[in-house]
């Protein structure tokens, strides 16, 4: 490890940094644009000038490698002037837009200008003026601010894998712009805008809508999928402005989704504010009290065999945990968090989570994909797993649908049947798998959610064992789950108790008449049509499929509106914090069921979030473990058996709006009306 001293004191750093990092790791600053600890380095707007003793010039320090014995300067005579310079020649042509600039008070631009730039320029010529470019509904360009630092283009090439943006032409002519026009197609375009440092890439849909210094910001989760991005909320007043990341290397690093970015405009659209009840048909407003006696009336005539709940995907844990708690107070059995009817073993926690940890993908050398598209059902694990392709090494195969996932990939098979040939060795991958060091098996949730999931579940942990994927170091057997809550819900056990029925079976007792009261919380992805005449009890944010179809709808709180704990795939509990407060008389739905069980004569033993999480944590004690991931016992599970030979289907067939959320959002519907996939090929090796 090479040692160094800057500004008269000595480092020690790792082998490979830079000098720009050096220092960094020093506490001192140095400025930059084109450097991003996450892109290449291009070493291309000279901001990051520092002096090395015996050279002659100064030198870009985020291209220079550290070396034992090393003397640098950062803030010398020399070094001053020269960033002043580079300063002076950046805003040659850059317009006089701050006042107007979306960027505004978060420009590192403007920040840079300010520390280490001159008081005037010497130049008076016109700036240049460039044409701006058509992004899509989600980036916004203003490209005469453009400096030219290229981040986006490295960003859409090396972490969305769509590289549509470049630079044309040459010297003072030079123009970044998307090759063939259109909108961006890449899941992750709105980390464009947080990658510019400058103004020439703004959101769109935050365009001119608030300045950050005005704005309240609250650390929480994304829940859009089951990933779990760390974000961080923007709101004013009580309206969620804009959603942006937070980072967390072992989870979403600096990135997160357009769909968790921008499908916060949906939050405010199509709200429960207040309860209702169907009266002759129709339903009509009530009062909590009203719709609290109609329920407990109908719970009160229907024997506990007759009474079905589910909950949905973006449902916390507290509130899962409170109404299981509820209805087992009620002799009820028949639960289930599963709305795409999975019946897959749930005895062991290894067979439904991400084992190894979605940082673990940068240990893999192999990866066989099977019934999943992690482009659309974990956008950050399709990331994370183009980034460990791109450091080399790395040979990926799928079993499924044919799909781009932004890198090099073989199609073994579209049906269970090519699992059954790699574990007897009838396919080439399987000698890969055998000569890899960490191999990896990613199973797609919608792929254990088929009518023989359990023998499905079982196959692939047959596989994994075969090659040698678990070890006491490394367990490379992972369930890519899809919802937020999904997780959270097998831990706690808000599944079918003894002789009770799982979604599968409640809609077809419902259908067939045998179910009397169905308690839908928050479930809208499930087949209304078949809940035939029972009575439905909804609790959720927004008027969806599920208020359509209920009989008295509770009114609960976004997750933006309450604290909750979510755990993601990797069963990594996370806490989601209150940013703004649920609309009218819409409550927490943890205080919604407690309140219900008062009414139906089965008091819950609690009264504070608090006490309420006392007894999650201790009913459920990996839930207590926050921010951690907790190793999940590797014993068998799965149920031996007949696998069906269908083809695997695409679960997602519109990843823009999966939930009720994104189903109203503006920008999303913009985003679908808008962005037209290109016809790529899929990539082969």
């Amino acid at each position: 490890m090479p040692k160094l001293i800057i500004n008269g004191h000595e480092i020690e750093v790792a082998a490979g940094a830079s000098v720009l990092q050096a220092c960094e790791q020093m506490g001192i600053e140095v400025p930059h644009f084109c450097y991003h600890d996450k892109l290449s380095v291009p070493a291309s707007c000279r901001m990051c000038l520092v002096e090395v003793e015996k050279t002659p010039k100064p030198v870009a320090s985020c291209g220079l490698p550290a070396a034992d014995g090393m003397v640098v300067h950062t803030d010398s005579p020399m070094v001053l002037k020269a960033r002043r310079g580079v300063m002076e020649l950046l805003l040659i042509n850059h317009p006089l837009d701050c006042p107007i600039c979306d960027q505004g008070g978060e420009c590192d631009l403007q920040d840079q200008a300010v520390a280490y730039g001159s008081d005037h320029s010497r130049y008076a010529e016109a700036k240049r003026a460039v044409a701006d470019k058509e992004l899509g509904p989600i980036v916004k360009t203003v490209m005469t601010r453009c400096i030219h630092c290229t981040r986006c283009v490295r960003f859409a090439d090396e972490i969305a894998g769509t590289p549509e943006l470049g630079g044309v032409f040459r010297g003072e002519h030079l123009e970044i712009g998307n090759f063939g026009g259109g909108p961006l197609t890449s899941e992750l375009s709105g980390n464009l805008v947080d990658v510019c440092p400058v103004g020439a890439l703004t959101s769109k849909p935050y365009a001119f809508r608030a300045r950050p210094w005005e704005l309240q910001k609250t650390e929480s989760v994304d829940v859009m999928d089951a990933v779990g991005c760390n974000i961080r909320i923007d709101t004013r007043g009580n309206e969620v402005m804009r959603i942006l990341p937070r980072l967390n290397d072992d989870i979403n690093e600096a990135w997160i989704n357009d769909k968790t970015r921008h499908a916060c405009d949906g939050l405010k659209l199509q709200r429960l504010d207040q309860p209702y009840m169907r009266v002759d048909g129709k339903l009509r407003p009530a009062s909590w009290p009203e719709a609290f006696a109609a329920i407990a009336a109908r719970l009160k005539t229907a024997s506990a065999e007759r009474v079905a709940a589910l909950a949905g995907d973006l449902v916390d844990c507290e509130s899962m945990f409170a109404l299981k708690q509820l209805m087992l107070a009620l002799e009820v059995p028949h639960l289930d968090c599963r709305q795409d009817g999975a019946t897959y073993d749930m005895t062991a926690r290894a067979g439904y989570i991400f084992n190894s940890g979605i940082a673990g993908i940068e240990q893999a050398d192999a990866i066989l994909l099977i019934g999943t598209n992690p482009r659309h059902e974990g956008t950050l694990v399709n990331a994370r797993i183009r980034k460990r392709w791109l450091r080399g090494g790395l040979r990926v195969a799928s079993i499924g649908a044919a799909a781009d996932l932004t890198y090099p990939h073989r199609r073994i098979g579209g049906s269970p049947s090519a699992i059954r040939d790699l574990i007897n060795g009838r396919d080439a991958f399987a000698k890969t798998l055998l000569a890899a060091k960490n191999p990896m098996v990613i199973v797609g949730a919608g792929a254990l959610a088929r009518p023989d999931g359990a023998a499905l579940q079982a196959l692939a942990r047959e596989l994994a064992e075969k090659f040698n994927m678990v070890r006491p170091d490394w367990n490379g057997f992972n369930v890519l789950q899809r919802a937020a809550s999904r997780v959270g819900g097998l831990d706690i056990g808000f599944v079918p108790q003894a002789y009770g029925l799982g979604t599968r079976g409640i809609l077809e007792a419902a259908s067939s008449g045998k179910m009397e009261v169905v308690y839908l919380l928050g479930a809208d992805e499930i087949d209304m049509d078949r809940l035939g005449n029972a009575f439905v009890i909804y609790q959720g944010h927004h008027g969806d499929k599920g208020a359509h179809r209920a009989d008295v709808i509770l009114p609960g709180a976004a997750y933006t509106e309450k604290d909750g704990i979510y755990v993601n795939t990797e069963g990594r509990p996370q806490l989601a914090k209150q940013a703004t407060f649920p609309p009218g008389e819409a409550r927490e739905d943890w205080k919604i069921i407690r309140a219900l069980s008062e009414t139906v004569g089965k008091t819950l033993p609690y009264d504070t979030l608090t006490q309420l999480r006392a007894r999650l944590i201790e009913a459920c004690p990996v839930i207590g473990a926050m921010g951690r991931l907790t190793k999940a016992e590797w014993k068998p599970f799965g149920h031996a058996g007949q696998v069906a030979v269908q083809p695997f289907e695409p679960v997602i067939a519109n990843f823009y709006m999966t939930d009720p959320i994104s189903r109203v959002s503006p920008t999303m519907a913009k985003c679908v009306t808008e962005i037209q996939r290109r016809d790529v090929p899929e990539a082969a090796e």
